[in-house]
């Protein structure tokens, strides 16, 4: 290298956004080999096939040698990029406005990293799946809706990166709801319809799948309550990078174009302590909530729970009896200060939740995200949860879907199925692992549960074995004064089980229920809806994600992820589904190029 060379650019998706947390991949010529520079929001390495020798230049610099730095693994290189995978980052990264990157001097290759894997200090929760129940031994599935999305954001945001995520950011559930579907619209006073379909299962023909599906109805904006809104935006030191504080500011004010004359906005920020920003202000003074987001710079630690509560306290006092009440929470979930255990601040939310005052998270960043933390105070604080990974994701959520992020129709929402074990044998629900209810917990009004908004989709998958084809016998013996099979054969033969759902108005206080036998006999998975094809993708999709070990013939399942997703498309009109094909391509290549590594695994499934 005789020479510096500088790089200059701006990563950008399809629709010309600035691409933060996307790759961007420039060849460069080195004095040995060649390589590949990448620049991403988080940071910038090069890799390829030049060796440890080669010299690294910066800004102002002659060529010197690449230091050495401790050991440790990288998974985005271990992942994408051949045999050779340990690196060291000598580059220097600074950001200008627009997602703008500049990036100078690189070097690389069997030399190790200085920099720790893309999600070592990210907080998830450690995966666990659960296999078949026998409906002698345990007739009853109980669960609540989750409608949270931020699985499938962060996922997109990893293999943009060219990383597998960690297993315990894959839920499947949230991979499913991300998308809408097309499920039988309310009829009269009821907030949801109920949809069930059965059909032979696509990855196993001895296997079916069962869609249980809700769905509520749109809501024009002009017919949309009156909003009480509080933006609780972090503005601690963590929330520098373009992809936090930056984009954080960009989606409020995606929102704030929005506002009606009947609207009203306060902004309420944190960092080592809290503070109104902005008092309660109408939606037609634009001007003035604008001004107050520009002003926002991030610095400082992180007392979140002060935040919290300073936030609740100013909705509190500004409550729309029949309107939107809800405090908008933008942050990373690194709290230091203050409130920062997880069991406190939810503690703390659960508390908050008795206001009437709804929640809305909305994760942003990378390196520090504190997934699990921000999944479970959006559960306990009668919430949802977002991961916003480019300001296209924050349009999504809070401008084309803001009936849905913002709008409560109904709360505490549980979904119990009974199943027959006539037509049988054993049944697993794909997802919802920290959803779980036991069986009592469905009539107990007291029990907390999910929410569904305005215009939301809810689908969940049971896997099932029919009766008289499986191979496990139940663990409990055959009962000489009871014959649940044979009653159940005789009364009710042609039923594959019994959907109930129970949930309770925004201000209720009683639970309401709705119920649905399924009958008839299970679909030819060609004659089944776009939807179950559609749904069923997604969810094998994040299975292979999730616990790849546990699915013997990968490749041939991610044919059926591919296949079926391309037999059921649709419109599309945002391109959501076409991306998903994008996206499971690149999964699978990621998986396929890791197993060809000799001596390597995937990574961790730890969080």
């Amino acid at each position: 290298m005789a020479g510096g060379r500088e790089v200059r650019g701006v990563a950008g998706d399809r629709r010309g956004e600035p691409g933060l947390g996307m790759a961007l991949r420039v060849g460069m010529a080195l004095r040995v080999g060649m390589a590949i520079l990448v620049l991403t929001s988080w940071g910038c390495s090069l890799f390829g096939s030049a060796r440890e020798d080669v010299a690294r230049m910066t800004e102002g610099e002659s060529p010197s040698p690449a230091a050495q730095s401790p050991q440790s693994e990288s998974p985005t290189l271990q992942q994408r990029h051949g045999a050779v995978r340990r690196y060291i980052d000598v580059g220097r990264l600074t950001k200008g406005n627009g997602g703008q990157l500049h990036a100078l001097g690189y070097v690389l290759d069997r030399v190790p990293p200085s920099r720790p894997p893309l999600w070592s200090a990210e907080q998830y929760d450690a995966p666990h799946t659960e296999g078949f129940h026998s409906p002698i031994e345990e007739p009853l599935s109980t669960f609540s809706i989750d409608v949270d999305t931020a699985s499938y954001a962060n996922v997109r945001r990893f293999l943009h990166s060219d990383a597998l995520p960690p297993a315990g950011a894959v839920r499947i559930e949230e991979l499913v709801n991300y998308f809408s579907y097309d499920h039988r619209e309310p009829e009269g006073n009821a907030p949801f319809g109920v949809t069930t379909e059965w059909a032979t299962s696509p990855w196993d023909p001895q296997r079916e799948l069962l869609m249980v599906g809700l769905r509520s109805r749109s809501m024009p904006e002009e017919e949309l309550p009156p909003r009480n809104l509080v933006f609780l935006l972090d503005v601690s030191g963590s929330m520098q990078p373009p992809a936090k504080l930056p984009l954080v500011k960009q989606a409020m004010g995606a929102l704030v174009d929005r506002l009606r004359p009947e609207d009203r906005v306060a902004i309420v920020v944190y960092a080592g302590a809290s503070g109104v920003v902005l008092a309660p202000t109408e939606g037609h003074r634009k001007g003035e909530i604008r001004a107050a987001l520009e002003r926002l710079q991030a610095g400082g630690s992180t007392n979140g729970g002060g935040g919290i509560a300073r936030a609740y306290a100013l909705a509190r006092a500004s409550f729309r009896k029949g309107g939107v009440n809800r405090v908008i929470f933008a942050t990373d979930g690194d709290f230091n200060v203050g409130t920062t255990s997880r069991s406190d601040l939810v503690e703390l939310i659960e508390k908050e939740r008795e206001s009437g005052v709804f929640l809305t998270i909305l994760g942003v960043g990378t390196g520090n995200l504190k997934d699990a933390t921000m999944e479970e105070l959006a559960d306990r604080g009668n919430g949802n949860y977002a991961y916003l990974d480019s300001l296209h994701e924050a349009r999504k959520v809070l401008v084309r879907e803001a009936g849905g992020t913002l709008v409560t129709v109904a709360k505490d929402v549980k979904i119990q199925v009974e199943f027959n074990p006539a037509r049988v044998a054993g049944y697993r629900l794909l997802g919802y692992e920290n959803r779980r209810l036991a069986s009592q917990d469905f009539r107990d009004d007291a029990k907390d549960a999910g929410e569904i908004g305005a215009g939301h989709s809810v689908t969940a998958f049971y896997e099932i074995q029919p009766a008289g084809l499986s191979k496990t016998a139940p663990s409990v013996p055959a009962l000489r004064y009871q014959s649940r099979e044979a009653e159940s054969s005789a009364t009710f033969g042609d039923e594959l089980c019994l959907v109930k759902v129970r949930f309770k108005t925004p201000q209720g206080r009683e639970s309401q229920l709705l119920e649905t036998a399924v009958g008839g006999g299970a679909l030819r998975l060609g004659a089944a809806s776009p939807d179950l094809r559609y749904g069923a993708s997604v969810a094998l999709f994040g299975a292979l994600l999730r616990h790849p070990d546990r699915i013997a013939d990968r490749q041939g399942a991610w044919e059926v992820v591919r296949r079926l997703a391309r037999s059921s498309l649709g419109e599309d009109p945002h391109g959501q589904r076409a991306e998903f094909l994008a996206l499971a391509s690149r999964a699978r290549d990621l998986q396929a190029e890791l197993a060809a590594l000799p001596g390597e695994r995937p990574p961790p499934t730890r969080p």
